[in-house]
């Protein structure tokens, strides 16, 4: 039977799709269905005796009695666990006192009594061929659930032993396995024992810079027998160095850095996070690259999305190297502490590489030669053919379109260039002055792809002048990039923040042409403009020079044409006149005299009835005074 395998499976179903509540549950039911299979169940309807103490003869007799212990001791432990984490849910208590924790650490004791129970009977066993293989992984899980109680009862020390000695055996146990079988064991290691270890060491005031394997060594009871079997067995797993090369499921080595380098200076790693996530981005940016070199003709969005393999392991690397910065902080250690240069220097590195992988994805979606080509799109065919069947023609693509290709475009460069900004505020770049003109370097190329693209839009629709204007200014912006700009042409491999001498010098060139292209478009129409104008200027019954001082002559005046002479009688605007207001005051000619009557006669009868209103009864009774 496989102890951890049995214990690890069942977690990993039951917190899958529940908590450690429905996980206690569970493990009720499967207990009672175990003690009814063994005849070791109550009946129905009885009081509940007491069964006697599972013995040697029972396990050797069936192996399912070890399941039974199994079961009892992990349902102690998820009843602790539910314990603790309902009142891990509620924000407004404060840290488990009093009966809670009294409780919690009860059930976690009874689950160590149960697993210290299993070892006994194993390790008593004559069947020494089948227990032996068991009886080290029952060991390690006791000593896990033991390092788990004192765990909740701050026993630090002892906590430390307990899970030394845990981690030592499923380490081995990994080891001795093999790639497949030691799952298991390493996943007890990285989520329960490990952590535990790390935060019992915290507890202690130990340096947070030691290793796993050197507290391990520090606290590793070594008088239990079950330490120096597997020490004889393999003495080199106290040996704190770095790990054997191991491969991934697709063949590739995975090996963790010691080191990590930024313009010629090497920094030793001593965070695992940080180690771990920078191996998982090194292995994907191999498979990156073999897909690149395999899958050249792919469409964008398929290649720009083979990126995201590398960027979440290089974010879990820039978070990781930000948790290491805020726990050295929160200990009051002083910036210039070497630890802290140290992570410094490692965390400029994974960001500068971070947005070297989002910069690569953006130019791969700009398109060919970093979106310096604009290659015309066809329109899909009907799927239906036509009734005459005649083959159906292909539209070009519409100028709405290519301005919406060519926005995104714009978009992508706006990111890049954001992206290169945010380099500058990374710690020690302001002080490297040469990382400083490399970087402007980069930027202006980008800048200077933005501008051609928002050219191409004037372009598109019909503005030549702004165009030119736009091509002028990118080609200037692209003449930094090559005398700046890093390397030569590099290996095929994917596109990052890296801006080749080729690259460059290819939109140099590009922009070269464009610029003097437009020019002589812009020149024929500046001709074509000035001939209509003369036209216009000399052609009968155009107006004089003196009526067209805001047009410039350019092929001088017409002095034929100065002024109208002799001068005629034509209209000329003036101030107007606001009739409304003096309308019934104003007699104006053609008016008639009888609407004046007329409305000099309404507007005395209506002053006559007002007076009439007016007049009335005076007092209480009608009588004046």
């Amino acid at each position: 039977m496989d102890i951890t395998k049995f214990i690890v499976s069942r977690r990993n179903e039951a917190l899958l799709v529940g908590d450690y509540g429905s996980y206690r549950k569970q493990l009720s039911r499967r207990l009672l269905t175990v003690n009814q299979r063994l005849g070791r169940a109550s009946p129905k309807g009885r009081k509940y005796t007491p069964k006697a103490p599972i013995s040697t003869q029972d396990v050797a007799s069936n192996i399912e009695f070890v399941a039974l212990l199994l079961l009892t001791a992990e349902r102690a432990w998820a009843h602790a666990l539910h314990v603790k984490s309902m009142h891990s849910a509620d924000s407004s208590a404060k840290d488990i006192t009093g009966s809670t924790r009294t409780h919690i650490i009860s059930r976690l004791r009874k689950a160590q009594q149960t697993a210290a129970h299993l070892v006994e009977v194993l390790h008593s066993s004559k069947d020494e061929q089948n227990v032996s293989k068991i009886l080290f992984e029952a060991r390690a899980y006791y000593c896990m659930l033991h390092g788990s109680s004192c765990f909740e009862s701050q026993k630090w020390e002892q906590c430390l032993k307990s899970y030394s000695e845990a981690h030592l055996i499923y380490k081995w146990l990994a080891s001795s396995r093999g790639a497949t079988q030691g799952d298991p064991f390493s996943e007890l290691l990285s989520s329960t024992v490990e952590p535990s270890i790390r935060y019992a060491a915290y507890q202690l005031r130990l340096a947070r810079t030691l290793s796993i394997t050197t507290i391990v060594v520090r606290y590793l009871p070594r008088d239990s027998d079950y330490v120096q079997e597997v020490l004889k067995q393999d003495l080199d797993l106290l040996k704190d160095g770095p790990s054997p090369p191991k491969k991934s499921s697709d063949g590739i080595t995975k090996d963790l850095p010691k080191t990590i380098s930024w313009r010629s200076r090497i920094v030793n790693i001593e965070d695992a996070n940080i180690a771990q996530a920078l191996a998982a981005a090194s292995i994907a940016e191999q498979k990156l690259t073999s897909l690149a070199l395999a899958n050249a003709q792919q469409p964008l969005k398929e290649r720009a999305g083979a990126y995201d393999e590398v960027l979440l392991p290089s974010q879990d690397a820039v978070n990781a190297t930000k948790t290491a910065i805020d726990e050295l902080t929160a200990d009051g250690v002083a910036q210039g502490d070497p630890r802290m240069q140290g992570l410094q220097i490692t965390r400029t590195a994974v960001n500068y590489a971070l947005v070297g992988w989002r910069i690569g994805r953006n130019r791969v979606l700009c398109g060919e030669g970093d979106g310096a080509y604009l290659d015309p799109e066809l329109s899909r065919k009907p799927k239906k053919a036509r009734e005459d069947g005649e083959a159906v023609a292909t539209l070009a693509e519409s100028n709405g379109k290519r301005n919406a290709r060519l926005r995104e475009r714009v978009t992508l460069y706006d990111t890049i260039l954001q992206s290169l900004d945010s380099v500058k505020e990374l710690p020690g770049v302001a002080a490297d002055q040469v990382f400083l003109e490399e970087l402007g370097a980069k930027r202006s190329y980008f800048a200077s792809l933005r501008c051609l693209a928002i050219a191409r839009s004037h372009n598109v629709s019909g503005k030549s002048k702004n165009a030119l204007a736009l091509y002028a200014r990118a080609l200037d912006l692209s003449s930094n990039p090559v005398s700046q700009a890093g390397t030569d042409a590099a290996p095929k491999r994917p596109l990052n923040i890296e801006v080749t001498k080729n690259q460059a010098d290819s939109l140099h060139h590009l922009l070269e042409g464009l610029v003097a292209q437009h020019r002589a478009l812009v020149e024929i129409e500046n001709l074509s403009t000035d001939a209509a104008r003369l036209e216009k200027s000399t052609a009968p019954g155009s107006l004089p020079m003196i009526e067209r001082l805001d047009e410039y002559p350019v092929n001088g005046a017409d002095l034929s044409n100065l002024v109208v002479y002799p001068p005629r009688v034509r209209p000329i605007p003036v101030k107007p006149i606001f009739l409304d207001v003096a309308w019934t005051y104003i007699d104006y000619p053609g008016r008639a005299k009888k609407e004046q009557d007329v409305a000099h006669e309404a507007s005395k009868v209506a002053v006559e009835k007002v007076e009439e209103k007016k007049e009335g009864r005076k007092g209480w009774f009608g009588f004046g005074r």
